[in-house]
Parts: C-alpha cells; structure tokens; sequence
C-alpha cells in the first residue's frame, strides 16, 4: 500500500536512504529542529545577520541572469515596504510554471548580502491561502540525503507526507504504555505526542511530546536489557567454581608482583562471588590504562585451573596478545602451568602441537587474537574466556565462545575506555559492572601540557634530556600520507624531522600500512630499548607496554577526540619514574577544541574525560567505539544530555521487573507486545554477550 504522492521509487529511496518502510517507521522520523514561522518581517528590516525569516508579498517579475548551466532565476519580490531578490539556480522551469507574478505569497528563506543587496536562495513558495498551515508557529525541519531531495522528497515534503498519515489513521494511535504507568509518570498520552512532535501546538506542548517520547524510547531499552540480564542471572546455569585451591592461592601467596590495590581486592571478591554462585558470569571490568586489569583476569583463569577447567584470553590485536602471553608467562614462570598463544601468525608446525593440547585439556590457558575462534580450535573443558578491549569485537563473535567447548564459560570482559554511566546503563546494562579506579602504589600521576607547533626548539630539548636521563619517547601522529586541506603533520616528514634533531639516537617508525613482519620488528627495537624514539600514528593506541617510555608526544592534537588522547596518554607512566604527555597544536583552535585540550590537561580521570566527550560528541559518535554489532539506535533520546530521563526511565522498568519478572500480568501484555515489535528483529545476542 502506498500513501498519496508516495509512490513505488520514492518509496524505495525513503527505504534505502532513511530506513524507512512502513506508516510507523514515518511517524517515528522525528524533526531535527524547529524554526518559529509565527511572525512576519517587512522587506525593509531586513539585514544580512538574520537566521530564517518570513515576509507576505507578491513577485513583481522574473529574470533570467546568464545563460546556460550558468543562468540564474531572480524574482523582484515586494511587500511595498522594499524590494528584495529571490533566486533560483536549479529547478527554473518549475519554479516558473508554479509561481505567478501578481499573486500574493509567503516567502520563508536565509537572507544573505550579495553586491550590497539582500536575496534569499532557494525560498519556500506559499500561496497566501495556506498561511494557517505553513506559517502557523513552530515548522519542524527533517533530514534529507541528496537524493531524497532529488525526488522532491526535502523536508517540507517529509511533513506533507506525516500529515497525511495521522490524518489517513484519523490522528488515532495505539497507547504504548499501560494506563497505571501513564498515571504514575504523568506525562503526555502517545497519540497526542505524536501529533506535537510533528505539528507542534505550542513550545510547550513540543516539550512534553518530547519528554513522552524520549522516556518511551529508553523505557522500552532499559525493560529489554534488565530482562535479558535477569534472565541471565537468575535463570542461565553457569558451571560452578566452589574451590579456591593450589593455583590461585600459591599465586597470591608466594608470586604476586606487588599488594593489590583495594579496587583490585574489591574486583577479586566480585569475580569470586561470581564464580561460585552456580550462574553464569558475564562482568564488565573497567579501569583506566594501568590499572592493573590483566592481573585480576590472572586470578580469575587461576580459580578456573583450580576448579579443573580452561580458561582464554582474546585480545583484538597480535601485538597485544603477543604481550599479555609474555606478561603471564612471566608472572608464572615458577609454577607448573601449560600456556600457550595462538595468533594468525602462529605456524602450521607449532599449531598442529597446540590445537590437539587445548582439546584435550594439557594446554591449560590459552591467549590469542579471533585466531581463538576459528572452527579448528576446541577446548576440553573451557570455563572462563576473557575478553580484552572488548569492543573491537562483535558480539556474534564473542558468541561463538560458547560452542568451543561443552559447558557455557564464564565470560569477563575488561576494558581501557573508560564507558559513561549513560551509555554503560544502556549498551551494558545488562552486564554486571565492575570498576577499578585506583592506580597502583608507586605510580606518578602523568603530566599533561600543550604547547603549539612553533615552539619545537623547546620540546626537542626537553625530549633530549629525558632520553639522556635513560628513557624513551613516544610521538604519535594522525595521519600517514599528508592531506592538504586538513593540514595535517605528515609522518614520513616527521619521521624524517626526529632523524634528524636526534642523530645520535635510533629512531624507529610504525604504521597502519606496513607488513606485519615489518611492524613487529620495528616494535620490538622500541620494545627492547634499542631506539630510544618510537614515531607512530595511533597504531599504539592499544597494547604496547613499555615500561622505560616516560613522554607521549601527540602531534595534531587537535585531530583527536577526547578519548583517543586518553587512551594515547596511558600508553606512558607504566613505571615509578614522572612521566609527561605533550599535546601539540597548531595556534589556530576553535573553542570545542581549545576545549577540549584543557580536559585533557586538567584531568587524568577516564570517567570525568569519557562524560565530557559524550557531552562534546553526542551517543552516535561514541556508539560505534562501544560494542560493534550491537548499535544503539535512538530516534529522539540523547545519552550525553537525557541522563535523568534515562535514570528515570531505569528505575520505572526496574519497578516493573521487580513486581512482575516475565510481564505476564494482564495490565503488562501491553509491555510484552511492544517488546516483541520493538526486539524480535534482532538476534538476542544478549544472552551471548
């Protein structure tokens, strides 16, 4: 079925480039902004620093300016205060077979000065007899690809299009929420916030319609995720680790580096509570860079041994795999435990010895890439899988953890990025969380300055003097080829630059662009020391471990967002020594970025940074660092300015829960049903995690 002037192509454009397919899918294409179209300007107060405006007038005549692809369309408009211009580049004929000169009109449009007059490109054209629908209030505005606009399909078209839906339904929509609930929220009824998102009556009718709104919308995530995690929690076996025995308690005792912190212990206790509660665990560990995550995770597969299964450790790159089996490796070097790693990288030779150990148990802690994963690799008994910087990988990834092996494993998940407490109630909420936030006794807070580009004198003499004192430097840069119109540093240019000023130094390079083979060794000569300066671009955002690099040099830093600087500066201050992060801008900084870079200089702390840049940067932005394969797709909500909504929200879809768990009452079919439309599409990845 197809709606009056909605026919089979644009249909499928709205469908391709909008997602748009049905009278709901429209009606939930809400306006980006509104403009107030209740007044009206006379031609002689216009000035060129106005935002949008509307006059009342007629079109003296029409000129052509120009010939060919370059003429021009220009109607002499008067409202008998003045004359002003309106031009037209595309569109000429239309423009000219549908509006009459002598005829009264509304016109709505940007003015801009041009040669010391004012015109208006491109205006919206109404007769006078549409005045009660187009100028009436606050007119929304929607987005529009090029192509929809192609079609006539711009954002006046978009609203024509809702008006005729409500008014085909008869402005009648169903309720999504139970009478008992609307009474205790006491906010709008659905029909009529629909109605005033798209045809708002007044300021304060469009404010109510989105608050209803943005509640329905994280109402029904936060109902969805509690659920799945309840599910998880109360109902979902997981094998149970009843015994704290030989492994973890010799570890603790006798090999462990240094005294936990009490974030550490704390963490520890959750994980054991976990373990031996007979359900599954599914726990999201977070601690800024340094915190001393693996070595939790260390005691964690410690009890699986102890409890006679497996354990694994997937990381999302070779060099951070490769690192973590060196770093436990290390740590239980005394004691009788088989590791092995397993990359893509491994040889044939060496994974024809390992693939028959981990089936058949003798390889007790495995630790590898998505090499892990791979059909050819399974485990004798596999009870705990962790899985660092956990959103490199896809949820359906990580699930097919659970058919390696022939009970369901307990999955940890750690991260370095730092997740906001908005967006971690709503892409996590159904995990339990844990949070390390203390550092390690004996490490200096890193120091954090910004200097700008045309003072380099200064930097290679302060990097000199910390490669004389015996450490290392890091410079990073945003780019590997130069792109004029971003001007970015160049990194060959800067490579070459470094050479230079430090002859008497090595300085080795890395990039995305290079050959595995190339990358490592070039890695492993900054690794062992051998160069003392590493240039790179963020191909080290994540992993690199050395303990001995006390400077993070950041070029361009203006090119970086708040979290990327974040994780870049945690790649120093590993070791007890002060270590510095130097921002490097050029002079020329907008007020976002300026801003920017005093967070970062102001702060070390990963929360107050991740809050900031999802209040900079919006939920979209950040989503897709989040957890690939599980987008969050909100039509009106905002994390990073609807935290109370959504706290709100949580607490009444928690309420709900508590009273009735599987929203089998009668009151509740209305939640079950809108469940289903809203989350039957997706694969419940969920009860993967």
């Amino acid at each position: 079925m197809y709606l009056p002037g909605v026919g089979p192509k644009k249909a499928d454009i709205l469908k391709k480039d909008a997602h748009i397919a049905s009278f709901g899918d429209m009606l939930y294409y809400f306006p980006y902004k509104y403009v107030d179209r209740s007044r009206f300007y006379k031609v002689c107060e216009v000035d060129g620093n106005m935002a949008f405006i509307q006059m009342k007038g007629k079109i003296l005549y029409f000129d052509v300016v120009g010939e060919g692809r370059k003429s021009r369309l220009v109607g002499k408009f008067s409202d008998g205060t003045g004359v002003i211009d309106l031009v037209w580049f595309k569109g000429i004929s239309y423009v000219l077979d549908k509006i009459l000169p002598g005829k009264e009109y509304i016109i709505f449009g940007k003015p801009t000065e041009f040669g010391g007059t004012y015109n208006i490109a491109h205006p919206d054209v109404d007769p006078i007899e549409v005045a009660d629908k187009v100028a009436n209030g606050l007119i929304p505005y929607y987005n529009t690809s090029e192509r929809m606009k192609k079609a006539f399909l711009n954002s006046r078209a978009i609203q024509n299009i809702q008006y005729t839906i409500l008014n085909t339904l008869k402005w009648q929509l169903p309720e999504t929420l139970p009478d008992y609930l609307l009474q205790h929220i006491k906010m709008m009824a659905l029909p009529e916030a629909i109605k005033n998102i798209h045809f708002p009556e007044s300021l304060e009718k469009l404010n109510q319609a989105q608050l209803r709104l943005k509640f329905d919308e994280l109402f029904y995530i936060q109902l969805h995720i509690i659920q799945v995690g309840n599910y998880r929690r109360f109902k979902l076996k997981g094998i149970s680790f009843p015994v704290v025995g030989h492994y973890f308690n010799t570890f603790y005792k006798e090999y462990l580096p240094f005294e936990l912190t009490n974030a550490q212990k704390r963490v520890v206790r959750e994980i054991r509570a976990d373990l031996g509660s007979g359900r599954q665990m599914n726990r999201l560990i977070q601690g800024d860079v340094g915190s001393g995550k693996t070595l939790v995770a260390l005691l964690a597969m410690l009890l699986a041994l102890d409890n006679n299964c497996q354990a694994c450790m997937m990381a999302p790159t070779e060099i951070l795999a490769t690192q973590h089996y060196a770093t436990i490796s290390r740590l239980l070097k005394d004691m009788n435990v088989r590791i092995a790693l397993l990359t893509g990288s491994t040889k044939k030779k060496e994974r024809e010895k390992i693939l028959p150990a981990i089936a058949d148990g003798r390889i007790q802690i495995v630790i590898g890439t998505h090499a892990l994963i791979e059909d050819t690799v399974s485990f004798s008994s596999l009870g705990l899988a962790v899985i660092d910087e956990q959103h490199r990988f896809g949820v359906e990834q990580r699930s097919r953890l659970w058919t390696k092996s022939n009970i369901i494993p307990h999955v940890m998940i750690m991260t370095a990025t730092p997740i906001p407490r908005t967006l971690a109630m709503t892409l996590y909420g159904d995990l339990d969380v844990s949070v390390i936030d203390e550092l390690p006794p004996g490490r200096k807070p890193i120091l954090t300055v910004h200097r700008y580009d045309n003072r380099s004198a200064e930097l290679y003499d302060f990097l000199k003097k910390e490669i004389q004192k015996g450490h290392q430097i890091y410079v990073v840069y945003p780019l590997i080829e130069g792109n004029e119109k971003l001007d970015y540093k160049n990194l060959e240019d800067g490579f070459e630059t470094f050479k230079e000023v430090f002859s008497e130094y090595t300085v080795c390079m890395v990039h995305g662009k290079m050959k595995p083979a190339d990358k490592e060794a070039e890695m492993q000569k900054f690794v062992s020391g051998k160069a003392q300066i590493l240039v790179s671009t963020t191909v080290i955002e994540v992993g690199v471990d050395v303990p001995n690099a006390s400077v993070m040099v950041i070029q361009s830093a203006e090119r970086f967002g708040l979290s990327q600087l974040h994780q870049l500066r945690g790649r120093v201050g590993r070791g007890a020594e002060q270590s510095y992060c130097i921002l490097v801008s050029s002079y020329k900084l907008s007020n976002e970025t300026r801003k920017r870079l005093e967070i970062m200089v102001g702060t070390n702390n990963g929360f107050e940074i991740a809050e900031a840049d999802l209040r900079m940067r919006g939920h979209g932005d950040l989503e897709g660092t989040m957890q690939s394969g599980d987008g969050l797709d909100l039509k009106i909500a905002d994390l990073g300015s609807d935290g109370q909504i959504l706290q709100y929200a949580r607490d009444m879809a928690e309420m709900i829960l508590n009273k009735d768990p599987d929203l089998l009452s009668e009151t509740n079919g209305i939640l079950n049903e809108r469940l289903k439309i809203l989350f039957s599409k997706k694969i419940n990845w969920g009860l993967i995690s």
